[in-house]
């Protein structure tokens, strides 16, 4: 991560909810022994659909108390509205669900469109990391994606793909959150994994050694789809590795497995995987409890 660029991008776009000094968030994990080799935490994927469920009411309560039972530590979230419409009653859904849940968030558009009205805020849509640890440095970066805004999308870099930099009982730990292209022809994918694993290998020093890293996101393919395949050469797919391949889409009588969590190999291990079952959006998401290794 390019420090300079992503302590900007924390001032301008940090809308955390911050528990109170000395507090330790409502739910939070205890602490492991300080002599413990490894430390626990709890990372979910989760998209969204704009706050919307399979019966497509919005109901960013459901949302909010859904999470809330999964007690995570850090949530990737997937179909993110800021101001963006009437479905999500323009309201800034990345900020609310950080207040409702005592977290900090860091909010990566992929669209950022002019308001209706001259006052109104710009409307945004796009991904989002909250964390109940410190961000300590966040980023938008770009990866190779085809628009749905224009008439006549061609493959070019866009913004929307999120990364932050969080601390979890000194252990420094990188996590990024992403939405895959969603059509039938998976160049766009490849194109896309291809760029998700370039950014990530710029947090690499010159000898190759990555800091820990988690990518979770909605990658809009199964875990064998061949696209996906560079990302298995770096990553572990935690649910394969839990030995859990319950489908995520659709939320309702789920047919395919197409959000994950992924950690870097060897930095972190994996203690299990649950997908909950519920209904408050059209996908499922995955809540997956890691072990970060020390002496790294």
């Amino acid at each position: 991560m390019r420090r300079r660029t992503a302590q900007r991008l924390v001032t301008a776009g940090l809308l955390g909810a911050l528990a109170l000094p000395g507090a330790a968030p409502a739910g939070a994990h205890a602490d492991p022994p300080a002599e413990a080799a490894t430390v626990p935490l709890r990372v979910v994927s989760y998209n969204i659909h704009a706050g919307a469920g399979t019966d497509n009411v919005f109901d960013l309560d459901r949302q909010a108390e859904e999470l809330r039972a999964m007690d995570a530590d850090v949530i990737g979230l997937q179909e993110v509205d800021v101001h963006w419409g009437a479905r999500s009653a323009w309201r800034d859904l990345a900020t609310e669900l950080g207040e409702r849940l005592g977290m900090e968030v860091f909010f990566a558009p992929i669209y950022s469109l002019d308001p209706v009205t001259a006052d109104a805020p710009r409307r945004e849509y796009g991904v989002a990391v909250l964390s109940r640890h410190p961000v300590l440095a966040a980023e938008n970066h770009e990866i190779t994606r085809l628009s749905t805004q224009d008439a006549e999308p061609v493959p070019a870099l866009a913004p929307g793909f999120a990364e932050v930099e969080i601390r979890v009982r000194g252990l420094p730990v990188h996590v990024y959150t992403t939405h895959l292209d969603y059509r039938a022809d998976p160049s766009v994918r490849a194109a896309q994994v291809a760029d998700t694993l370039r950014v990530m290998g710029e947090d690499c020093d010159r000898h190759g050694r990555c800091p820990r890293q988690v990518l979770t996101g909605d990658f809009n393919a199964v875990r064998t789809a061949p696209e996906l395949a560079p990302l298995w050469e770096r990553l572990t797919d935690a649910s394969a590795a839990a030995g859990v391949d319950a489908p995520t889409y659709p939320a309702l009588n789920p047919r395919t497995r197409i959000d994950y969590v992924t950690v870097s190999r060897g930095a972190i291990g994996v203690r299990g995987v649950t997908v909950p079952q519920t209904l408050a959006s059209d996908h499922r998401p995955v809540v997956a409890d890691l072990a970060l290794r020390r002496g790294r």
